[in-house]
């Protein structure tokens, strides 16, 4: 039974389990599915264009895309609990800046600490935990801290609806700045708390090679998976899922215009997408441990094609249920396995460099999926072949992740491992 195999990944280390969770939850008010539903009210103050409004999310995320490889870069320099609390306190006052925030060009600066902080770091600190210190159950662990990702997209849009309809847009991000700072930094502290002890138990048993998945080879650096084809080949596949999920998100008040659905219908079915997340996360952790990310990452673009195609075709209301369940599903295998993926592929001494590289160029396609689809959409395309054409880039994508890991890597040469701080 699944619960029982998740036993384990709370017996190694409950308090970092809950921590990866926790860190999940709060990126929220940093992540699309959030700052979308903030979309109509802040277009109506600034009084701005579909275009322009996804071009100032395309500007503020690509800031925060250049900068990640540097920033994320640094927890594998400093010990985690003072990474992941400097982490947390930008958060908080990236979302009391845009309570404040007063035109259009200081909006680029808003969207830029949300995505930064939120988005970028907040999701590295709790995935790159979660795949650095937990090597035989390094999946389930993924998969127990990727559940905050689907609570958060269950609940917050949502209840961001109903309170941007009570209090305004401002109050509802000043509201998420004070949740934050009186729940968020107080839990990083306490979790944390005598983490020196495990992360040494970590160093131990890096060196003596007891990881059965790294036991071949050494890690890789970044400059030397920068040298592999492997990961130029198969980044347009994986980084299809950023750009065509986060688009979808980030116009679901504009789709369901177009479709003539409600505002608070199609928020309200987030929570059916964060179920059937949910429940292929619990599924996917174990497959993960047991076949390897390698092999179920082949497979987890299936789900975000039949999604794009069910909301092509769909006109009824209830063409949304499917639609959601479809990309929980994809959504559910992609924060699992792909989190473990670069883990399995490169090992996990420089596994913060790496993955910050990664995070950097899926926050570049997170900022380009937004702002092509309303460009689309400005120049007349409709909804229908919009979601076709990001149906065959998905396609197209999932071919080319299957070839890239059929390939045999270049090995990275022999060189001294570093000991890593956390």
């Amino acid at each position: 039974m699944p619960i029982t195999a998740y036993r384990q990944v709370f017996r190694t280390n409950s308090r970092l389990v809950h921590f990866g969770f926790l860190m999940a939850l709060y990126s929220s008010f940093g992540q699309t599915y959030f700052i979308g539903v903030f979309g109509p009210q802040v277009q109506a103050e600034f009084d701005l264009s579909h275009t322009l409004w996804g071009g100032i999310y395309l500007a503020g995320t690509l800031a925060s895309a250049f900068l990640l490889p540097f920033t994320g870069g640094l927890i594998d320099r400093y010990r985690l609990p003072g990474y992941a609390l400097a982490v947390s306190a930008l958060l908080v006052g990236a979302c009391a800046y845009m309570a404040l925030v007063p035109g259009p060009v200081a909006l680029v600066l808003g969207i830029f600490l949300l995505r930064h902080s939120g988005q970028g770091l907040a999701s590295h600190v709790s995935i790159t935990s979660m795949a650095r210190y937990f090597d035989r159950d390094r999946g389930r662990a993924i998969a127990i801290a990727s559940l905050g990702y689907t609570v958060g997209e269950a609940a917050l849009p949502f209840g961001a609806v109903l309170c941007i309809a009570a209090i305004g847009w401002r109050w509802t991000y000043a509201g998420a700045a004070l949740l934050a700072g009186l729940t968020l930094i107080p839990a990083t502290l306490w979790l944390l708390r005598g983490h020196g002890r495990f992360h040494q138990r970590h160093l131990e048993r890096l060196s003596t090679n007891t990881d059965p998945l790294q036991a071949a080879g050494r890690s890789w650096s970044r400059a030397e998976v920068l040298r592999d084809p492997r990961f130029y080949l198969m980044s347009p596949g994986i980084l299809c899922s950023a750009l065509i999920t986060t688009a979808f998100f980030f116009h679901h008040l504009t789709i369901a215009k177009a479709k003539g659905w409600s505002d608070g219908w199609i928020t309200g079915n987030y929570v059916i997408f964060a179920v059937a997340g949910i429940i292929t996360m619990l599924l996917a952790g174990p497959l993960v441990d047991r076949f390897r990310a390698v092999n179920v990452v082949q497979f987890m673009l299936v789900p975000l094609v039949a999604g794009c195609l069910i909301l092509a075709s769909a006109e009824h209301h209830l063409g949304v249920v499917p639609y959601m369940l479809m990309l929980g599903i994809h959504t559910g295998f992609s924060h699992t396995s792909v989190s473990a993926l670069w883990a399995e592929l490169y090992g996990v001494k420089y596994l913060g460099a790496i993955k910050s590289l990664y995070l950097a160029l899926m926050v570049l396609a997170s900022a380009l999926g937004p702002a092509s689809m309303g460009m689309l959409m400005d120049a007349g395309m409709s909804i229908h072949w919009i979601c076709n054409v990001f149906g065959g880039c998905a396609v197209l994508g999932n071919l080319l992740v299957i070839v890239a890991l059929r390939m045999k890597p270049n090995k990275p040469p022999a060189h001294a491992n570093h000991t890593v701080l956390s």
